[in-house]
């Protein structure tokens, strides 16, 4: 007999139904978020006398101790659903719009019922890989933060202290929190000699040496008179922002380092480091995002849907629109993004140069022509991915040859 589980999960709780295949439920029970709550439920699984290879089992989260606990019991018909799915299916039992968390478990145990064979088999990833994707998202989350302090320490020198933000290029360079550590006042800057200033950027490697007179030259330049009770208020501050900023961006570099010490040993490096312009961080990036399992996305549609460059077209009678897609993995369509704007603006690909030249016309923005670019370089991806192929730029220019002769 097979049933279906469908878990819905909380981080203190999970409500759980069990359906049988006439969509019957068979159970119902809530268990805590510990392994006392897990055993509870292998439990209540065994008094009904079916097999942990019976059940299918699904649940709207693949990140949660519990799905740890379910594969490691043997459950190997595991479903991970997208929250979405599960919301646009809320009038299956309840047109009231009324819901409740076990209303939610049974809704879930029905789906996998019913839908089972539109759902694809969640199998988790290789060890590297899980150690990629965690290593991937806090990197992305210390870029956020170095954008948040300095963008917090850019409007503190603008009140008390422009000319720090004159001198060099750009507050997520190390140099420049140093020179505000350094020199935290506008008094402190306009008593440093050149010889002073060169002594520092030789300290703190500047790698522009030829610069530096005219880098000197802004500390010299006119600005307003700072009173000195707006610098006794900010200075402290501005000094304490600068250092959580190196910290941060310290901290960004060693785990960089890491990331690409695993991303070398992987055995998809050599498919994504091959793709122009992955670089150090878009290259691990779209590898833990496709992951490990070929099954996992079939077509590159379905890559392309998840990654959010694809739009959402509607028909209806004679009408038409094609719009935005909201419901995405988000972290991803900024990786693809970003991708898409190095492979035109900095590696210069003639073919996606190409591509967007003739798209953007049509494009009511850059980000729109961008993501038209990833859309048709994240099926190349897939295509190399399935393959296990390194990149190609000749054999591109081949086959794209080929699809553009007249038929």
């Amino acid at each position: 007999m097979q049933v279906y589980i469908g878990i819905d999960w909380s981080e203190e709780k999970h409500d759980i139904d069990f359906m049988n295949e006439a969509g019957a439920d068979l159970a119902c029970l809530c268990i805590e978020h510990k392994l006392e709550g897990f055993v509870q439920f292998d439990a209540a699984r065994r008094k009904l006398g079916v097999a942990a290879q019976d059940c299918v089992v699904g649940l709207e989260t693949a990140h949660s101790l519990f799905i740890d606990y379910l594969w490691s019991q043997d459950y190997q018909n595991l479903y991970v659903l997208p929250p979405n799915q599960v919301h646009s299916n809320q009038g299956r039992f309840r047109q009231s719009g009324a819901k409740d968390d076990r209303a939610d478990a049974r809704l879930i145990a029905d789906v996998l019922r019913t839908d089972r064979g539109r759902l694809q088999r969640w199998c988790p990833d290789s060890l590297l890989t899980r150690q990629m994707r965690a290593q991937l998202s806090w990197v992305l989350q210390l870029n956020t933060q170095i954008i948040r302090l300095s963008n917090r320490l850019r409007a503190m020198l603008l009140r008390y202290y422009p000319a720090a933000l004159e001198v060099f290029s750009s507050l997520t360079t190390q140099i420049a929190p140093e020179f505000v550590r350094a020199y935290p006042n506008p008094q402190a800057a306009r008593a440093l000699s050149y010889s002073e200033f060169q002594a520092f950027a030789r300290q703190h490697r500047y790698p522009k040496p030829k610069q530096l007179p005219m880098r000197y030259a802004h500390l010299q330049d006119d600005y307003p008179e700072t009173s000195p009770e707006t610098v006794l208020i900010y200075q402290s501050q501005a000094v304490q922002l600068a250092d959580l900023l190196l910290q941060t961006m310290r901290t960004r570099i060693q785990n960089m380092a890491q990331l690409q010490v695993w991303y070398r040993q992987h055995p998809k490096y050599a498919v994504f480091a091959s793709l122009p312009g992955t670089g150090e961080l878009i290259g691990p990036a779209l590898l833990v995002k496709f992951g490990d399992d070929p099954q996992r996305f079939s077509h590159p549609s379905a890559v392309q849907a998840l990654a959010g460059t694809s739009p959402i077209t509607r028909r209806s009678g004679k009408q038409k629109t094609v719009r935005f897609r909201s419901a995405c993995d988000k972290e991803w369509r900024y990786i693809c993004q970003q991708w898409a704007m190095g492979l035109v603006n900095q590696v210069r690909s003639p073919i996606a140069s190409a591509y967007y030249a003739k798209i953007r016309p049509h494009c009511h923005s850059n980000e729109h022509a961008y993501r038209c670019v990833a859309n048709r370089w994240l099926a190349v991806a897939w295509k190399l991915w399935q393959t296990d192929q390194p990149y190609d730029e000749t054999y591109h220019f081949q086959q794209r040859a080929l699809r553009s002769k007249p038929h």
